[in-house]
């Protein structure tokens, strides 16, 4: 029994997709854990897995409206009673209706009246889960404080193969006992996150970049203030925003403007955490109009940037913490111990673009962390949530070390 779950309430939301199948199990494994689970379903849920089934597996009646034969059900009442609510699977029409407020079922007017954290798992057909009315919404739903859990990768109902599977159950019990568990080890701690790409400008449209989303540093900022810290985001161009509202975001665009904001904030930090796609050159100059297309080819001269982890990593006091990450496409190992080693990083972070779902934009990630006494941790793929959660247990037995 998982005691993280033990006697935990729990306000299970289910919508109309074929995923419902995987909440026979997912009740399954809660109940296992030793949670009480609530089912609501919508009434098109109902045409994907039989209520019996649920309440059979919950040993609760299941509603899926708020009047029944035995008078009015309260979501009120539910929406109150819940540790924490999640809507697994959640479709593109029931996540469209909760980042609007429009209350015209059961599971809506309890999400509406819950006062505990509220968790969804989407699941979708890949063109739908794209789709930007889509992301609009999703993003809607973080900025109000709500968790992600993200989709997975592979076969969908439509025969396509990509993004849009519902997280698995085990996956998601993990997420859920893993957020049940936090305590405020890092309370009095301030960390500095840095995330996203940088942008170093050409001429005033055009500029240098890389496919950096910003996903994995936002999401160690949100389990970093989740467990106490100050976190101070620095964030390069990036469309996501983070939902936790201690989190202090600082934009910037440039290589020069976040190392600026990295070196000022590291010197009142604790830790610093460099999770950003930094440019490691820029354009030596910067035209101020627009360049024209003229004959023939042309060159851009390329100078260095100034190499934030390098810098912090070289002033750092032995009180403070630097965490790196490597991006690598050959050799990983030999590489990232060499970044370890020659930016004095406490312990990095390591992934490869070989692993598939690993790296940029994707909502998951596969990673191995290198100690700098030459300990190494390997992890499967996981949510970027759930490494985040792996890297932060990391950087919190340093801080177990000192004492």
């Amino acid at each position: 029994m998982d005691s993280n779950l033990s006697g935990k309430k729990i306000l299970l939301g289910i919508s109309g997709s074929i995923a419902a199948y995987k909440s026979a199990l997912l009740t399954r494994l809660f109940i296992k854990a030793g949670a009480e689970v609530q089912v609501i379903m919508t009434p098109s849920a109902v045409d994907f897995i039989s209520p019996l089934t649920l309440s059979t597996l919950s040993q609760r009646a299941v509603y899926s409206n708020v009047h029944s034969t035995e008078g009015w059900n309260n979501h009120v009442e539910l929406g109150l009673w819940a540790d924490v609510m999640i809507v697994a699977p959640a479709t593109a029409n029931t996540l469209a209706k909760m980042a609007s407020g429009i209350c015209d079922n059961m599971l809506l007017a309890a999400y509406l009246s819950a006062r505990c954290p509220v968790f969804f798992a989407p699941a979708m057909d890949l063109d739908m889960w794209e789709h930007f009315t889509t992301r609009n919404n999703l993003e809607k739903l973080i900025a109000g404080g709500n968790h992600l859990i993200p989709v997975g990768h592979g076969e969908l109902a439509s025969g396509l193969v990509g993004a849009g599977r519902m997280a698995e159950p085990a996956e998601i019990v993990q997420l859920i006992s893993d957020f049940s568990s936090r305590t405020q080890d890092l309370k009095n701690k301030t960390v500095i996150v840095t995330a996203g790409p940088t942008y170093e400008a050409i001429d005033p449209v055009r500029f240098i970049g890389n496919r950096s989303s910003g996903k994995m540093g936002i999401a160690l900022a949100e389990e970093l203030a989740g467990r106490g810290a100050k976190v101070q985001l620095i964030l390069g161009p990036s469309n996501l925003k983070t939902a936790h509202p201690s989190i202090q975001t600082i934009a910037v665009k440039s290589a020069q403007e976040m190392f600026v904001a990295a070196t000022d904030l590291f010197k009142q930090a604790d830790v610093a955490i460099l999770a950003a796609a930094v440019a490691d050159y820029r354009p030596a100059k910067v035209s101020d109009k627009k360049i024209k297309k003229k004959a023939g080819d042309m060159s851009l001269l390329l100078e260095r940037t100034q190499d934030i982890a390098a810098t912090l990593g070289a002033s750092k006091s032995r009180k403070q913490i630097t965490v790196g990450f490597a991006l690598e496409t050959n050799d990983e190992k030999t590489n990232a111990k060499g970044k370890l080693h020659k930016k004095n990083f406490d312990f990095i972070v390591l992934n490869s673009l070989r692993d598939k779902g690993a790296g940029f934009r994707h909502d998951t990630n596969k990673i191995t962390i290198l100690h700098s006494d030459g300990n190494m941790l390997e992890y499967p793929l996981k949510s970027k949530t759930a490494v985040a959660t792996d890297i932060v247990n990391e950087l919190v037995k340093l801080f177990k070390k000192e004492r």
